[in-house]
C-alpha cells in the first residue's frame, strides 16, 4: 500500500488555508462573536450537555474551530491533528480570540504516545473516520486516552452516506462504494474540495476508507467501553449529494426528495467503566 499519511497528509496541508479564508468555516464569526459555536458542535450540543470543567481531547481536529467551540462550552481542550498547516490555521484562530488551546501535531492512532494524562471527554467530528484504514485500532486508541468514566462522543457522516454514488443527476440513491472496511484504501483524484474556492489544487490525490456501523460499534465495545448512545440523523453539516439536498434552518443538510430513506449521519457516544 503507498503511504496512505503522506498522501493524505499533503492534501490535508494544502486545503488547510483555503478552508481557514472560506465563508464555510466563518473564522471571521469567531472573532466577531465569542458566543459564536461551529455548526457541528451547536447541533451536538443537546447530546453534549455540559462539559464544563471537563479535560477534552479532539481528535483529528483539523483548523479547530470546532475545538474552540468546545472551548467555548467550558471543556479545557487540546486539540490533535496530523497536518501541520491545519494546526498553523487552529493556532492563529485560538490566539486571535484569546483561548489557550495547546494543538499537537501527530497521527491519531499514535495519539496516546503524543498526549498526556487522561480525558474526560474524546470527541471526534464529522469527516475523521474516512481517513483511517482501521477502525479497531481507532476505538483502542481512543478507549486509551480516556479517564474512568470519560466519555466518548462521535458524531460522522453515516456509512451508507459515504457508500452512495455522489454525483448522480437523478433521485436515485445508488450504493456504488463499500460500505464495509477494506483492507485497500479507495483512492480519489478530484480537483477540489468541499468549500467554494477558486484555488487550483495541486494534491489532489486521496486514500480513504469507509466503516460499516456495526464494525464502528463492535471496535467500541471491544475497546472495553459501555455504549450509551446511538443515534441515526436525517442531516448532515455540508450539501454531501449536491443538487439532490436542501439547506436547513439549522444550516445542516437534508436530502430533499423523501429524507427518511437515507440515514444522513449518526452520533454515538460511549463511557470508559471505573
Amino acid at each position: 500500500m503507498t503511504d496512505y499519511l503522506t498522501v493524505n497528509r499533503a492534501n490535508w496541508d494544502e486545503r488547510a488555508a483555503v478552508h481557514a479564508a472560506s465563508n464555510d468555516y466563518g473564522l471571521a464569526r469567531f472573532t466577531d462573536d465569542p458566543a459564536h459555536l461551529s455548526r457541528v458542535v451547536e447541533f451536538d450540543r443537546p447530546l453534549l450537555g455540559d462539559i464544563t470543567g471537563q479535560r477534552g481531547v479532539h481528535l483529528q481536529c483539523h483548523i479547530g474551530t470546532d475545538t474552540l467551540s468546545l472551548s467555548r462550552l467550558g471543556a479545557t481542550m487540546t486539540g490533535l491533528d496530523f497536518s501541520g498547516e491545519s494546526l498553523k490555521q487552529a493556532r492563529a484562530l485560538a490566539a486571535a480570540v484569546n483561548a489557550e488551546i495547546p494543538y499537537v501535531q501527530s497521527d491519531v492512532y499514535a495519539a496516546r504516545e503524543a498526549l498526556d494524562g487522561e480525558f474526560d471527554l474524546v470527541f471526534t467530528g464529522i469527516g475523521a473516520l474516512g481517513w483511517l484504514p482501521d477502525i479497531k485500532r481507532w476505538a483502542s486508541t481512543a478507549a486509551s486516552l480516556l479517564a474512568p468514566g470519560g466519555r466518548l462522543f462521535l458524531r460522522e457522516g453515516h456509512p451508507v452516506l459515504w457508500a452512495l454514488e455522489y454525483d448522480r443527476t437523478d433521485q436515485v440513491l445508488a450504493l456504488s462504494e463499500p460500505y464495509f472496511e477494506q483492507s485497500e484504501p479507495q483512492i480519489y483524484d478530484e480537483p477540489g474540495t468541499y468549500v467554494d474556492n477558486d484555488h487550483q489544487f495541486v494534491h489532489t490525490v486521496t486514500h480513504e476508507w469507509n466503516h460499516a456501523l456495526s464494525e464502528i460499534v463492535t471496535a467500541v465495545l471491544e475497546s472495553g467501553l459501555t455504549l450509551t448512545g446511538l443515534v441515526e440523523h436525517q442531516s448532515v453539516p455540508w450539501n454531501a449529494l449536491p443538487g439532490r439536498m436542501s439547506k436547513l434552518a439549522n444550516g445542516e443538510w437534508q436530502l430533499t426528495d423523501r429524507p427518511e430513506r437515507l440515514p444522513h449521519s449518526y452520533t454515538l457516544q460511549a463511557i470508559k467503566p471505573h
